[in-house]
């Protein structure tokens, strides 16, 4: 059996701001119901939706530009993508998503709370690559930040950032993909926490900014 919804803290009003705090509330409802029923969601979860992922991925959005194009890369339960969605209004989301289950879970989210600025895609990054480009891609507990970034550094535009959610682990993984990150083309890698004041503990993000591979520098030479 799962636990009941709690009621919102106090914080949550003041980071879902405006006409996105009856969208949050009501998304709350729908990951404590369809999204735990669906198995999109743990029944143990629903007493923490709001502190460990309604509000923790909301504050992730202190540090996506203005007017970005987002892609939220195995996007599960909307989980930041579709928070990220609610709370700000000036970006376009595509949440990428391969499962066809959570796909339809996603599409009928975004009916339900109407929102005009979110597109659901069923696949995978790699197969996106070179047909799309992004401003930003988000990613929260999807893989190792190795892994992740040979997703979504080819979906990014030159200068264009990779904000991966991680935890205790961020700095070590950091560390571990250093490999990728040259090899990738990477700018700047570093370590950012948001949410101070707002979650507790703060967000751990990894966020690297996109340069221009190597191998792909060569090739456009060669042409």
């Amino acid at each position: 059996m799962s636990d009941e919804l709690p009621p919102p803290p106090d914080i949550a009003r003041d980071v879902f701001a405006g006409e996105a705090w009856d969208r949050a509330e009501a998304f709350a409802q729908l990951l404590a119901g369809p999204g735990v029923v669906r198995g999109l969601l743990g029944p143990r979860e629903v007493s923490r939706i709001w502190d460990r992922h309604l509000l923790n991925c909301a504050v992730v959005a202190e540090v996506v530009p203005q007017d970005a194009h987002l892609v939220d890369i195995g996007s599960g339960a909307g989980l930041p993508g579709l928070v990220l969605a609610i709370v700000r209004q000036d970006i376009s989301v595509t949440l990428l998503e391969p499962l066809l289950r959570r796909t339809v879970f996603l599409e009928e989210c975004v009916e339900a709370l109407k929102l005009e600025n979110v597109e659901v895609l069923r696949g995978r990054a790699e197969e996106l690559a070179g047909k799309r480009v992004f401003d930003v891609a988000s990613a929260r507990a999807v893989a190792p930040l190795e892994r992740l970034l040979k997703w979504a550094m080819p979906l990014l535009r030159e200068g264009g950032e990779l904000i991966a959610m991680k935890g205790e682990r961020a700095a070590e993984e950091l560390a571990e993909a250093e490999p990728q990150l040259r090899a990738s083309g990477a700018r700047t890698a570093e370590l950012v926490t948001v949410g101070h004041g707002k979650v507790e503990p703060p967000a751990t993000l990894v966020r690297v900014i996109s340069g221009r591979a190597p191998e792909q520098g060569r090739r456009r030479r060669r042409r």
